[in-house]
């Protein structure tokens, strides 16, 4: 399946070094490129791809906004961050606004590659340089960004912009349901509980699902067993 992408960057040099070398890659077609937020949005509005490879810092709409305006008005396209060191403090905003991959600026032709895949198959993209630089903030800053403004739900703030329905599905997988059993459970599609777990783990920096577990416990998503004080309320 060919994957249908637009590149987002305000560096005319990126992005055709981009757009080119993303026209060598098998599966991969680049169907427009845009300078800004504001032209990225249209190009999606207008071309329904599967996948945007965003900049963070662009003029007009920054990369942020764009991806959160992307995320909520076509659901079908996923966002991959372009990021660079610079840009770091934008990474969490990002996520939170429903980025699905990130990849460094100096990414060679196999990252990018597994990236697009990535999102595509319904997993989390992350380049190892990324992936490393997150954990890294997670353990500076205690596991939140203390910038964003904290979701609410009845019981309280969600830890690392969790949505309630993250959350939800969250409390779920520490109750030990498999994806087909929580899909039935909250009457969505197996592949929508897929996307919400591979978000949820990318926020929170966890690795599997028994880490899930104990992550839902130590925040108050969930109660462990043989106790139902403190566990999540929609």
């Amino acid at each position: 399946m060919t994957a249908r992408v637009v590149v987002a960057d305000d560096q005319t040099v990126v992005r055709e070094g981009i757009v080119m070398l993303l026209g060598l890659l098998p599966g991969i077609e680049v169907v427009g490129s845009a300078g800004d937020g504001e032209e990225a949005l249209r190009l999606v509005a207008e071309l329904a791809p599967d996948v945007v490879l965003m900049d963070l810092r662009m003029p007009r709409c920054d990369g942020v906004e764009a991806t959160r305006r992307v995320c909520a008005e076509y659901p079908g396209t996923q966002v991959v961050v372009l990021t660079t060191y610079a840009d770091d403090d934008s990474l969490f905003p990002a996520l939170r606004a429903g980025a699905r991959g990130y990849l460094t600026k100096d990414a060679d032709a196999d990252e990018i590659l597994r990236a697009v895949e990535g999102v595509m198959s319904g997993d989390a993209g992350l380049s190892p340089q990324v992936q490393r630089r997150l954990l890294e903030r997670l353990a500076e800053r205690g596991g939140s960004d203390r910038d964003e403004p904290e979701r609410q739900t009845a019981s309280g703030p969600l830890p690392d912009g969790l949505t309630p329905r993250e959350a939800e599905v969250l409390a779920l997988v520490a109750e030990g349901l498999s994806n087909p059993e929580i899909a039935r459970r909250l009457l969505i599609a197996p592949a929508t509980v897929k996307t919400h777990i591979n978000n949820l783990f990318a926020k929170t920096a966890v690795r599997d699902r028994a880490q899930a577990v104990r992550y839902a416990y130590r925040h108050g998503i969930a109660a462990p067993r043989g106790d139902d004080s403190g566990s999540f309320i929609t």
